[in-house]
């Protein structure tokens, strides 16, 4: 059997360090989440239209602003209210349960991305996967709409469970006075309440994978076409599916090690009492958002440009500092 030392006192060197790695990570999560939302609300200021693709990043944004929050206060909570030898406290239960309810919110945003995806790039050839990729162009913001109420639908059903649960396991410890055995059941209600919040997950995620496959098969379809034809290093159709499927990739990956983390979590905390394992967990947690966010700036044209003007603008205004500096007979304007 797996066993690990436990840590449950963690010196004050490695909590500064997690502080200030988590509030860096924060620091980034924020600028970025925010970069996204401003760029896109500043084209609604404009009466600019959004695309479809503008609409989910808008609205992919704010759910990760709000993760990145909820990942905070969970450091916080490990830094200064957590004991590793009662881990499972109201607020930390409750911290966790809201973050995996954001991240399954991010999970359905995510996947109607993919699927806007899937209906722009790919050529299909039947008539029934024809109407269905019309039907996801068009209907982008009721696909939204649908993932907020089936959300808050999912959201309404595990707070529900969780409470009456927690409820359960209050009762019973009133009434019993084995506190052992009291520590045992605030577990298992909390491991059931975990789980249960994860498989609401399995949905969008196989929809995710199966988007994702088809872009991948198209894309190899559409080389396989190439190759037989004349050979254009610069194909657009080429390009869209390389760009669409390194953010698939990229989130399913960074997904997949978040869950993991996660997961692995539970019984750092619970079982081995390892404080800076769990430590370690959260700080994974906090880095897969922005470095799927940094993928998506990079990946949409609208956002790039918005940083290189931003860029620009940086770059500019230090030039004209140094300028300033140099010749102290110019004039100041201020």
């Amino acid at each position: 059997m797996l066993t690990l030392t436990p840590v449950i006192t963690v010196s004050y060197e490695v909590k500064s360090a997690f502080l200030f790695l988590s509030a860096l990570e924060f620091a980034v999560g924020i600028l970025t989440k925010t970069f996204i939302f401003l760029v896109n609300f500043w084209d609604m200021v404009k009466r600019q239209p959004l695309s479809n693709c503008d609409l989910i990043l808008l609205s992919l944004s704010l759910t990760r602003l709000l993760l990145h929050g909820l990942l905070f206060l969970d450091a916080f909570q490990l830094i200064y209210f957590q004991r590793m030898k009662d881990p499972l406290s109201l607020g930390y239960q409750i911290i966790v349960m809201l973050w995996m309810i954001t991240n399954q919110a991010g999970l359905w945003l995510t996947t109607c991305l993919s699927l806007l995806y899937c209906s722009k790039i790919i050529r299909f050839s039947h008539t029934i996967l024809l109407c269905l990729a019309s039907w996801v162009s068009r209907k982008v913001p009721q696909m939204l709409l649908g993932a907020m109420v089936f959300s808050s639908i999912c959201t309404l059903i595990y707070l529900g469970e969780f409470f009456s649960r927690s409820g359960f396991g209050f009762t019973t410890m009133l009434l019993m006075n084995n506190t052992e055995l009291n520590l045992q059941i605030i577990k298992l209600n909390f491991y059931h309440s975990f789980i249960f919040c994860t498989l609401g997950s399995v949905p969008p995620f196989l929809l995710y994978l199966v988007s994702s496959g088809v872009l991948i098969v198209s894309l190899g379809r559409h080389m396989r076409t190439m190759k037989a034809k004349t050979k254009d290093s610069h194909d657009p159709s080429l390009e869209a599916h390389i760009k669409a499927l390194r953010s698939l990739i990229s989130f399913l990956c960074l997904y997949v090690v978040s869950i993991c983390a996660a997961l692995i979590s539970v019984p750092l905390l619970m079982l081995w009492h390892n404080k800076i394992g769990v430590m370690i967990c959260v700080g994974i947690l906090a880095a897969c958002p922005s470095i799927h966010a940094a993928i998506l700036i990079s990946g949409n044209a609208k956002l790039r440009r918005a940083v290189e003007t931003i860029l620009l603008w940086i770059q500019s205004s230090l030039k004209v500092r140094a300028d300033h500096r140099a010749d102290p007979r110019t004039p100041d304007l201020c």
